[in-house]
C-alpha cells in the first residue's frame, strides 16, 4: 500500500504543472498539456516510474533453468505455469 502511495505521489508530481486550473484540477484528470511538451513528459514518467524500488530484482538464467527443470515434472501445463508464477514477477508485454 506504501509503495502504491509513493508512485501516485511521483506521478502527480510530474503532472502537477500541467494541471488545468480553470473548473478543473488534477485530483479529476484536467490536464492542458502543449504538444511539444508530451515527450519530455512521458520520460520523466517512466523515469519517475522506473526509480521506485520494488525489491525485485531478474532473474539469472540458472534461476529460470532450475525452475523449468522442476516444472518438466508435473503433469499438466497449467501446473507448470502456476509454478513459474510463484517463483517468478512475470511482465506482459
Amino acid at each position: 500500500m506504501a509503495g502504491e502511495k509513493s508512485i501516485t505521489e511521483r506521478i502527480l508530481g510530474v503532472l502537477r504543472p500541467y494541471a488545468a486550473h480553470w473548473g478543473g484540477g488534477l485530483g479529476r484528470g484536467d490536464l492542458v498539456i502543449p504538444q511539444r511538451e508530451i515527450p519530455r513528459l512521458v520520460h520523466e514518467l517512466i523515469e519517475a516510474v522506473q526509480e521506485i524500488p520494488t525489491g525485485k530484482t531478474q532473474a539469472t538464467d540458472f534461476d529460470i533453468f532450475q525452475v523449468l527443470r522442476d516444472c518438466r515434472k508435473l503433469s499438466s501445463v497449467q501446473d507448470q505455469v502456476e509454478r513459474l508464477k510463484e517463483h517468478f514477477f512475470i511482465l506482459k508485454k
